[in-house]
């Protein structure tokens, strides 16, 4: 094996590569916010909506979750183009993103919703909570906590899926390591960069959401529950 590694080639992309690594965790970013509330709501729906809602958010999510996410995207972003919808391609990314993202966390929530017992309602009700009050003190933070370890993984693997998306436009990481890797020809010391650079990147979405954990359930914080 005569190959001679430089990386010095790739590493002075590196105002190129820190661009891609920002678009990345703006798609994640944003696809997460958005994704959750969208996601906890369709299992809002699904566990207390009317039998019609329960029926569309089911078709939604199976829909979601039995196609490819570059199909959605390419729907998104060049099928509604063709009719007169259109808008950045970060801006149909993202929505891609958001959409396939809620399914998923559709189910998840779902999972969590369901495990709080009917007791758990009676005593709030007994105890004078609202509406309002039981369902964020007695539903959804349980539920979230419950969960809480399967929403950090749906998550992460939404920051590393985003790397698919190069292939409608968006120059986020992998895009801009396809760019370099056609300028500099030293494919090896690209994707070597690019596997470390996701690594960390995982690494640090795990941290930013073991660090929310710790806020938002301070009783696994007791505990020492793993988060």
């Amino acid at each position: 094996m005569s190959y001679q590694f430089n990386f010095s080639a790739v590493l002075g992309y590196w105002p190129l590569v820190w661009t891609g690594v920002l678009v990345t965790l703006r798609l994640a970013f944003f696809s997460t916010i958005f994704g959750f509330t969208l996601g906890t709501l369709c299992a809002l729906g699904r566990t207390s909506g009317s039998a019609s809602l329960q029926r569309v958010i089911a078709v939604y999510v199976e829909v979601i979750r039995n196609t490819p996410l570059i199909i959605q995207a390419y729907f998104l972003i060049f099928g509604l183009s063709s009719v007169g919808v259109r808008w950045p391609i970060e801006v149909g990314a993202t929505l891609a993103l958001v959409i396939n993202i809620g399914a998923y966390t559709t189910e998840i929530m779902r999972a969590g919703i369901e495990s709080v017992r009917k007791t758990q309602l009676e005593a709030a009700e007994c105890l004078g909570l609202n509406r309002w009050q039981t369902f964020i003190h007695i539903v959804l933070r349980p539920a979230m906590e419950r969960v809480y370890p399967a929403l950090t993984g749906q998550y992460v693997l939404l920051m590393l899926v985003t790397s698919i998306l190069s292939s409608v436009g968006v120059e986020e990481l992998f895009g801009i390591a396809n760019r370099i890797q056609t300028e500099t020809y030293r494919n090896f010391e690209v994707f070597i960069v690019l596997g470390f650079a996701y690594l960390v990147l995982s690494l640090f979405v795990r941290f930013v959401f073991y660090l929310l954990g710790l806020v938002l359930f301070p009783r696994r914080r007791k505990l020492g529950t793993a988060l």
